[in-house]
């Protein structure tokens, strides 16, 4: 009876192995049907262009008023006695309290107590308000009404001979920076350099809600909206092709610009250049699978996935708040300008360099304190942190606009310049899905977010280099 019960055993077991055999082929074949589906959605998200759609170039964001005044007027920056006075009253209240110092060992939980000393030692007795108003007003500054908003823009044109060809560029800030993120570059990109036949007139506009540009009055002020407010200002100056520069979420603007607008923007530099689609992260987050793969000799900027996530979830808690309580978070950074200073310059220390948290100077020796007190100054003198903070909440309720003209590729010439601690990276052929003409781009091996703040040089030589590989193409075809 041993040898049957051995194989009544056996034929157990077989069955069993059987049973295992195909649960296994069920789930390789669940496997291969779902990544087969993906795979699928995939080629059809890449292969499928959306149609550009039709936009309004007259959506009325100002009061609503039928006298608009369309006139281009000088203006002036202006830092009045009464403002200067309110600011000299509040340093003596923060002065006097309570102040919290940061935790020993650590500068991970927000700006340290030792950096914000300094900023607030220097912005009191160091600041020189007249000087700083001659420094702003060394150019020309102009406003214009646009769709109802009163917009503003410095223009600063070349003084030169007939050599030289001048050619229009547009120069676009993001958040939390300002026209001042441009005032030394202006003078490198207005100014003759060996090797090159060109100069450029140079506008740059403060973004509608940013400082002396005049906010929404209702919402729905996406990117692509503010993009049909700069071309129309443009057109207003009488300019009708232009090349274009942004950075920070500039470059969803002139991204769109350059999209929606593709016979007026002759050439495209953006110094983020990061393909915005749904099909690129997918990439991105597929691409965890084999980085190098994906992002080559660069594979350190784009993974581990867990890091970059992780230090997203960390840092961008700001477009959050900002994305959902623009309003309620404006309120108490508007009434104390060493809150709006902290808050302001915390974001420009650390995407700087993501390693300037772990300094007790949080990185501030790299900056002239005067410089990063100006941009503060644009906000806190007009008020305007809370319709700067808009932007983030339009754009997180239109996102399936901004989706659609993120997938829509753009003909414009287009170069792109990577800092080596910019927060996202696109590989080149995850951008030329976006921008097909993409001639070049420059990685460099320093720098971080806001390089027109930190590298105006780097960033004015990138500008020239491009824009002449530009015209040389164009000659070329």
């Amino acid at each position: 009876m041993a040898p049957k019960k051995k194989k009544v055993n056996n034929n157990v077991k077989e069955q069993e192995k059987e049973k295992s055999s195909n649960v296994w082929l069920i789930v390789v074949s669940a496997a291969v049907v779902l990544l087969a589906v993906i795979s699928f959605r995939l080629y059809i998200r890449l292969s499928t262009v959306p149609e550009l759609p039709r936009v309004d170039l007259n959506v009325w964001w100002g009061p609503n008023t039928t006298n608009q005044d369309t006139s281009i007027r000088k203006y002036r920056v202006i830092f009045s006695d009464a403002m200067q006075e309110n600011l000299r009253r509040k340093f003596e209240t923060f002065r006097r309290a309570t102040r919290i110092k940061s935790l020993e060992d650590s500068a991970t939980y927000g700006i340290n107590s030792f950096v914000l000393g300094q900023i607030f030692a220097h912005w009191q007795f160091k600041y020189k308000y007249p000087e700083r108003v001659r420094y702003f007003n060394k150019y020309e500054h102009f406003r214009t009404n646009i769709q109802g908003l009163d917009m503003h823009y410095v223009h600063v044109k070349p003084n030169i001979g007939s050599n030289f060809k001048v050619l229009p560029l547009l120069l676009l800030h993001g958040f939390p920076g300002s026209i001042k993120d441009f005032y030394e570059v202006i003078p490198l990109l207005t100014t003759p350099r060996e090797g090159y036949k060109f100069v450029f007139e140079v506008i740059v506009p403060s973004l509608p809600g940013f400082a002396f540009s005049q906010g929404a009055v209702r919402p729905g002020l996406t990117a692509y909206q503010m993009a049909i407010v700069l071309r129309n200002l443009m057109e207003r100056i009488g300019i009708k092709q232009f090349y274009l520069q942004a950075g920070d979420f500039g470059h969803n603007i002139g991204s769109h610009l350059a999209t929606l607008f593709p016979n007026q923007v002759l050439g495209y530099h953006t110094n983020n250049p990061i393909n915005f689609s749904g099909s690129a992260s997918m990439v991105w987050v597929v691409g965890a699978i084999w980085p190098t793969m994906v992002a080559k000799e660069f594979a350190d900027r784009l993974y581990p996935l867990t890091d970059k996530l992780a230090y997203y979830l960390e840092e961008f808690g700001y477009k959050h708040i900002q994305g959902t309580k623009p309003d309620t978070l404006g309120i108490a950074l508007q009434d104390s300008p060493l809150g709006l200073a902290a808050y302001i310059i915390d974001r420009i220390l650390l995407f700087t360099d993501p390693a300037n948290k772990y300094k007790e100077d949080g990185g501030l020796p790299a900056f002239n304190s005067t410089d990063l007190i100006d941009n503060v100054m644009l906000y806190w003198s007009t008020g305007s942190i809370t319709t700067a903070m808009r932007f983030f909440k339009e754009m997180m309720e239109n996102s399936e606009m901004e989706e659609k003209l993120a997938s829509i590729p753009t003909q414009v010439p287009t170069w792109g310049l990577r800092a080596k601690h910019e927060l996202t990276h696109s590989p080149d052929f995850v951008l030329r899905w976006k921008f097909p003409n993409l001639i070049g781009t420059t990685n460099l091996q320093d720098g971080g977010h806001y390089l027109a703040f930190e590298k105006p040089e780097v960033l004015s030589n990138d500008i020239f280099k491009a824009v002449k590989t530009f015209l040389e193409a164009k000659r070329n075809k």
